[in-house]
């Protein structure tokens, strides 16, 4: 299990130039410090009002080529590559900025992105980073390609690749990185590759403008007829161009025998950047490809999601409260039988943790209903909008002298029944910053280790008349 580590941004910013694989046009891309729990994000400082989108997986629009994200209609492309130096460099939150829709594709690897977050300099932050502990196996197949990705428990983020391209030239090849320190040795510096007959097609379409060769390694499967080679010679600027005895192109020189299996498994890691969650946990990925990989970050961040929302906050009920039941009654004006808090154990300016032991001397289990006991689902809402009071009037000196009332009540579920005997525990979290008294905030409630209720509530506080 790793220990509690700090999130990590870098101290300076730093400014690349290169050009666009795709586009084929010269980028300027600045890496900036970021906030905690930012994440990755690109920011288009070439468009109006400087939009931002975020490194999330929802984001993901195709994935030909590349993994390109896409909010509200602004464009990033090929966005695995930089990812990845991020996520190697021990990073948690950057902001890259962009003056184009792609980021320069240097030599095809993240060796380049690496080396200027290093010389940027990396920093921790005062914040906790947050880690998603894989606890069972997770997996995603692609019936199409046959291609597979799982993650299964690890006590660290490892990641295996396994490419089989069913070519003579590139057969099966295996890639491991046991530990991300070993990133920036082991894996940055592996570039991307093409296959002859994809880049005939490329070519055609005019689709490699930024591709001089100086960033991919071709892999020949196939005979060069002169009309390809003369067009190579053109797209490349080179006098003449061979291939040599291990079937590659004769522009570049391996780094590694498996390079290629090493740049599936950069590609793995910018690709499940996009989950924006640390990951502990091995993955396994076969066969993987842009696709399959996104596909996969996708249902894990999901996941995650779903058992973040899920996750039953623990306390001590035992300890002593921050606010009694006396206290309570000084800060809000509900009275019994109406007054559903008993005990406030944390407040701060964002967030509140409540308590309400439910018995069956409640006056509501008279009629809800004889015979079977159920603590309406209305009234589990209302303690969980007066927890959430306490918050907003904590915001003002003289909370004796305000009312609270309900505005909005949005995207309410019921899990479980609460029944007599029952501890609720409430957990109400700013949605947004209070402001003229409204406070708008996502309230879940808990009883027996499960989530029973969840709502966005939205209140406000007025003076008495």
């Amino acid at each position: 299990m790793e220990k509690s580590v700090k999130q990590k941004t870098i101290k300076n910013e730093i400014t690349l130039k290169g050009v666009g694989l795709h586009t084929g046009l010269e980028v300027t891309m600045t890496f900036k410090p970021a906030p905690i729990n930012n994440g990755f994000s690109f920011v288009r400082v070439d468009l109006e009002g400087h939009p931002i989108i975020e490194a999330d997986a929802t984001y993901v629009v195709n994935t030909q080529r590349g993994t390109n994200l896409e909010k509200n209609a602004v464009k990033i492309q090929t966005s695995e590559h930089v990812l990845a130096a991020c996520v190697g460099c021990d990073l948690d939150n950057v902001i890259i900025e962009l003056n184009a829709s792609e980021p320069p594709i240097m030599d095809g690897s993240s060796k380049y992105f690496v080396e200027a977050l290093e010389q940027a300099g990396i920093v921790e932050q005062d914040a906790d980073r947050k880690v998603y502990v894989v606890k069972e196996v997770i997996s995603y197949t692609d019936e199409a390609s046959g291609s597979e990705i799982l993650i299964m428990p690890c006590d660290s983020y490892q990641v295996t690749a396994m490419v089989d391209f069913g070519t003579k030239v590139l057969g099966t090849q295996n890639a491991t990185l046991k530990s991300m320190s070993e990133f920036k040795t082991e894996i940055a510096d592996a570039r991307t590759f093409s296959f002859l007959h994809e880049l005939e097609s490329l070519l055609n379409n005019g689709l490699i403008k930024g591709g001089d060769l100086n960033n991919a390694i071709v892999y020949v499967d196939k005979d060069i007829s002169p009309e390809t080679m003369n067009n190579l010679r053109v797209a490349f600027g080179k006098d003449k161009i061979s291939v040599k005895p291990n079937g590659i192109l004769d522009n570049l020189t391996l780094h590694y025998p498996n390079e290629a299996a090493r740049h599936k498994l950069l590609d793995v890691v910018g690709d499940l950047a996009l989950v924006g969650t640390r990951i502990q946990g091995k993955v396994i990925a076969n066969k993987p490809g842009h696709f399959v990989n996104t596909q996969f970050a996708k249902k894990l961040s999901k996941i995650i999601k779903i058992e973040q929302r899920n996750q039953v906050p623990t306390y001590d009920l035992h300890q002593e409260p921050l606010m009694d039941i006396h206290k309570i009654m000084a800060m809000l004006p509900h009275r019994p039988p109406f007054l559903l808090v008993d005990k406030i154990f944390e407040l701060s300016d964002k967030h509140v943790v409540g308590l309400k032991n439910v018995t069956m001397n409640e006056p509501f289990f008279i009629g809800h209903f004889p015979d079977a006991p159920v603590m309406p689902g209305v009234l589990i809402i209302e303690a969980m909008a007066q927890t959430g009071g306490i918050l907003v009037l904590s915001t003002v000196p003289d909370p004796e002298n305000y009312l609270t009332y309900f505005m909005k009540i949005d995207n309410v579920k019921f899990k479980q029944k609460v029944l007599p005997g029952d501890t609720l525990l409430f957990k109400c979290d700013l949605i947004s910053p209070i402001r003229r008294g409204i406070c708008h905030m996502q309230a879940n409630a808990y009883a027996n280790g499960k989530l029973v209720a969840e709502a966005e509530l939205m209140a406000q506080i007025a003076k008495k008349q």
